[in-house]
């Protein structure tokens, strides 16, 4: 009993050291001196360890940012040094209360909640009651004493010993701390309001702290979400911006490309049309002819076709005119009648150096005929390598767009011929180079293929060489260059034109930034094509003067 009394003296707890002394005097036979003494002892150690406790609870608190760590350690630090058993921290939130921390000594457990309601977990008349008059308060005999026994949490619980404390900074309520003790009566001393009351301020200025802190960090998180979102939108929109300069580059190349589709395809309508003709037409009649040649005139008659059927060189008008009247002499000097006519068909085939060979023939009855059958053939034959060529050069142009309209599965990096990017689309621009421009083309025997983006190259050199027309007015001198140093590929494009004057030459690969009148560029271009060349590790350089403007492009190798 002795040592009983020496710890609750030690502990502070008075009222209970009063109790033992009132109802066990027998068993507390000490000597006044030795009373004396054991009581400043208890004094001393108490305040020593109130010091300790305030000193100690106040580094935990001030060094904690994190509102969940903070409210643990804060419930630990309570309940520990008060003699509490369990222990609640209220927090006020928009006008309204809510459990935000618990703690219970006899399990050792802390717990942060998630804004847990006030209704059947504290008594609500008590936190009313403090909430409403600012102040502390204690209950030494809550459930059979005072203006709270009615509470229900109170009878519910047998509830013994209430300590209640509001949490004020700078005037403003910031919640409350509930502490009780359900095994003795009178647990907590004024001595241990007041370490309490030392604490609640340091820990309303903490806890206001930590949710300024956790807002800043909500902040954060948010305003980093919004911008890995954004960053998420601008790379999204600049692909966008790259395919749809893609697809403006395209719409310029629209009208030349349908050009050089058409006109192939009209000259193959019109080259099956005569072959048509000439079937349903002509060769009934010349099966007819062919029966009443001779075996030695069907023998003229197919090396003539054969002769007509090779290709000669086209002449001028008054090419023709010459020679139709060296022609006419030269026949009626061999007495052939019907001169005029028979020089003109000669011409047409292409006959009109050495005639000597067809003299004989042209001097028989049948010599116009024979002419004009084997012109027809010489037509067929005509019309079949139209045809040829004509289709070699759709194919040309199909696979030239097929080729710069592909789109590289999954963006990875492949192997492509550099070349074969700025022909296929000098092949795309062809109608608008046969118009009144000079290519000059310097390529190495020799280049390797290089790592790209094939398709994002060919924009690239769409838009150098787009420009490049522009800048000559469709008529000049366009000189593409390419060579292979120091691992890198330099591709140069150079027009004839009236050149970039050089206070906007700085500006030039800016976003939107324009020369155009309005309506005729957006400003992007060349900014979409620095941005792919940066995306290939690669330079892109300009120089320019009056008369020569050339966009240099580097790219590695490897």
């Amino acid at each position: 009993m002795q040592e009983a009394h020496y710890c609750y003296a030690k502990w502070g707890a008075l009222a209970k050291v009063k109790h033992l002394e009132q109802n066990y005097p027998q068993l507390l036979t000490l000597n006044k001196e030795k009373q004396i003494s054991v009581t400043l002892t208890s004094q001393e150690t108490h305040q020593l360890l109130d010091l300790a406790t305030v000193m100690k609870a106040h580094q935990a608190i001030a060094e904690e940012l994190v509102l969940d760590k903070l409210l643990m350690n804060l419930m630990q630090i309570l309940i520990t040094n008060v003699g509490a058993q369990k222990g609640y921290l209220v927090l006020e939130n928009q006008g309204q209360l809510s459990i935000e921390a618990e703690g219970n000594a006899e399990l050792n457990q802390y717990t942060v909640l998630q804004s847990l309601t006030l209704e059947n977990h504290l008594p609500i008349s008590v936190i009313n009651y403090v909430m409403r008059m600012r102040n502390s308060l204690i209950l030494d005999n809550a459930f059979q004493e005072g203006n709270f026994i009615s509470d229900t949490y109170i009878q519910t619980h047998q509830i013994k010993s209430v300590l209640c404390t509001p949490l004020i900074t700078q005037g403003q309520f910031k919640g409350i701390i509930y502490l009780e003790n359900n095994l003795i009566f009178g647990a907590f001393t004024p001595e241990r309001l007041k370490l309490i009351q030392l604490l609640s301020g340091q820990a309303a200025i903490a806890i206001e702290n930590a949710q300024l802190y956790n807002q800043l960090e909500q902040k954060v998180i948010e305003r980093t979400q919004e911008l890995t979102q954004t960053l998420e939108t601008l790379k999204t929109t600049q692909q966008e911006l790259i395919q749809s300069e893609k697809l403006a580059a395209l719409g310029q190349l629209i009208a030349g490309i349908a050009h050089e589709i058409n006109t192939p395809l009209g000259v193959i309508n019109s080259s099956i049309g005569n072959i048509r003709y000439f079937f349903g037409q002509n060769l009934k009649p010349f099966l007819d002819f062919w029966d009443t040649l001779s075996v030695e005139h069907r023998t003229d008659l197919l090396a003539l076709i054969e002769k007509v059927s090779q290709p000669s060189n086209p002449l001028s008008t008054r090419e023709q005119r010459q020679l139709k009247k060296t022609l006419i002499t030269e026949l009626e000097q061999h007495q052939i009648n019907n001169a005029s006519n028979l020089a003109k068909i000669l011409i047409n085939l292409g006959i009109y150096q050495q005639i000597n060979p067809w003299l004989s023939l042209l001097k028989t009855f049948e010599g116009e005929q024979l002419l004009k059958t084997a012109a027809e053939f010489a037509n067929i034959q005509t019309s079949i390598n139209n045809i040829a060529t004509a289709t070699e050069r759709a194919s040309k142009v199909v696979f030239a767009l097929k080729t710069y309209a592909r789109y590289d599965q999954g963006g990875q990096k492949i192997q492509a011929d550099i070349i074969q990017s700025i022909e296929t689309v000098l092949t795309l621009y062809q109608n608008l180079l046969k118009q009144g421009v000079e290519v000059i083309k310097h390529y190495p025997e020799e280049l390797p293929q290089i790592w790209c983006y094939p398709d994002e190259l060919n924009q690239v050199w769409t838009n150098l060489i787009y420009n490049a027309l522009q800048a000559m007015d469709f008529q000049g001198t366009l000189t593409i260059k390419v060579r292979n140093q120091d691992h890198r590929l330099f591709v140069s494009i150079t027009d004839s034109g009236k050149g970039i004057p050089e206070e906007i030459i700085p500006r030039i690969f800016e976003p939107f930034f324009t020369t155009k009148p309005s309506g005729e560029g957006s400003g992007l271009g060349l900014h979409i094509v620095r941005q792919i060349i940066e995306k290939h590790q690669g330079e892109v350089e300009v120089s320019s003067k009056v008369g020569k403007t050339t966009f240099t492009v580097a790219l590695p190798i490897d």
